[in-house]
Parts: structure tokens; C-alpha cells; sequence
């Protein structure tokens, strides 16, 4: 006989956004993901780890997760988790990410990534984005900034913000702030809360396209002799020198 919830899993599986985890899980449904089905292989565990770290959630994860056989588990997702805990969640319509990173006034910046490589990298960034209630993620290039393994490194937090693959073109409204080697120093400069702030590939930098809608050129502190910082790193540092001058809450 076939397992229901493997069953359910296969059906739903290639038109929906894995979570991979109980933490990608939890961060989902608190920021409003539809999550038709989520599987562990022991729900005691599960719900005793969600009343431990995000009582928030206990309850609908037990009217939520079914238990299944550590060998069907392993069947749904490419690398198990820790958590042994996985789910299926209905990706957000692209058109309403596009009408929240559109909408002016914005209380918060756009992150555009341009050309990124790695998946991890974009990832953490959209981790970053979520924390610091960043409007949302902008990709150009080919990477899917929903690709599971940016949903994992991003622990769910997709949810929280607006994440879409755009070309140049389409970026949203706003100055443009390009982080770049000779540009201004960034402590000199205030982050409007309308700014595009833009960062380029991890191999390459900036792509002549985005240079050319570029607005201002800005640089981060960094040590002579020392080459660079890694993206998300350098994501970080241009968010919290935008939130030390606005007077957005998170």
C-alpha cells in the first residue's frame, strides 16, 4: 500500500517551495506561509523542540506534522536535516512581490544581488534582509533565489520579505547605492530608506549594466591588503550602516 504522505509529497513536491528543517519551518509559517504538508520522523521531538524554541508555532505544527518512516523522510529531501523535519509550502505569487517591491513610498531598502554564484551566500543574505526588514531580494543572472538550497542557508525566512529574480531593467524605482571598491566611503553617506542598494557577484563585481543605472558608488572600511569581505558580510555591514540613521522600526 502506498504511504499517504508520500504520496501527498510527490504530487505537491515540483510545484512547491521545500523546508528543510524544523527552523525553515518555524520561520515560515510565523511570517504566513500556506504549508500544505510537513513530515517528521518523530513528532514527539519535533513538537517538544518547537515548545522549547517557538511556542508560537507549537500548535499548528501538531495539528500539522505527520510522522513517517526515517527511510520515507530520507526518500523527500537531498541532504537530511538535523531536525529530521521537512515540509512543502506554497511559493508567494510573483506578482504580489513585485507590487511590495514596487510600492513608494518604501520604509526600507531593496537588496539587489547582481549575478550572484554562490547558493549559500544568497541565502544568508536573504536571511540578513528578513532581520533587518529589508523591502526585499532582488537577483538578476541565472541563480533561482529559490533554489532549495537558498531556502535552506535562508532558514525560511523568504517568507519575511520579497524575494524575485528580476533583469536590470525591472529593478524598482529608488537610488541606486553600488558597493564598490573606489567608491565613497559609507560612513560618510546616510542610506535613504527608498535606496537600491546593490552588490556585485562574488567573482566579478558589478556587471556594466548595473553600473551604468548605477547612482552612487559606495565603499566599505576595509584594511589595505585585505582583498574583500564575503557577500553576506558585506550585506550586513551596508544594512546595519543604514539602520543606525533611519528611524524605521524593524
Amino acid at each position: 500500500m502506498t504511504d499517504p504522505a508520500a504520496a501527498a509529497w510527490h504530487r505537491l513536491a515540483e510545484t512547491s517551495v521545500l523546508l528543510d528543517g524544523f527552523h525553515a519551518l518555524k520561520h515560515a509559517l510565523r511570517f504566513g506561509a500556506e504549508v500544505p504538508l510537513a513530515v517528521t520522523t518523530d513528532r514527539e521531538a519535533a513538537l517538544t523542540l518547537a515548545a522549547e524554541l517557538a511556542p508560537d508555532v507549537r500548535d499548528t505544527l501538531d495539528a500539522l506534522l505527520t510522522e513517517v518512516p526515517e527511510n520515507t523522510y530520507r526518500s523527500f529531501v537531498p541532504r537530511p536535516h538535523p531536525t529530521a523535519v521537512a515540509a512543502l509550502a506554497v511559493r508567494p505569487a510573483r506578482e504580489a512581490n513585485l507590487q511590495k517591491l514596487a510600492h513608494t513610498p518604501r520604509s526600507a531598502p531593496v537588496i539587489v544581488l547582481d549575478n550572484p554564484r554562490n547558493l549559500g551566500n544568497a541565502g544568508a543574505v536573504i536571511r540578513l534582509a528578513a532581520g533587518f526588514g529589508a523591502t526585499g531580494v532582488v537577483t538578476t543572472g541565472t541563480l533561482d533565489p529559490w533554489h532549495p538550497t537558498v531556502v535552506r542557508a535562508g532558514a525560511g525566512l523568504h517568507y519575511a520579505t520579497a524575494v524575485e529574480r528580476l533583469t536590470i531593467d525591472e529593478l524598482p524605482s529608488g537610488p541606486v547605492f553600488a558597493l564598490d571598491p573606489e567608491g565613497d566611503d559609507i560612513r560618510s553617506l546616510k542610506l535613504p530608506d527608498d535606496a537600491v542598494l546593490a552588490f556585485g557577484s562574488e567573482r566579478s563585481g558589478l556587471s556594466t549594466e548595473l553600473r551604468a543605472r548605477t547612482d552612487h558608488l559606495v565603499s566599505l572600511p576595509m584594511r589595505p591588503q585585505v582583498s574583500s569581505y564575503n557577500l553576506a558580510t558585506s550585506v550586513a555591514m551596508t544594512l546595519y550602516h543604514w539602520s543606525t540613521s533611519t528611524a524605521a522600526p524593524l
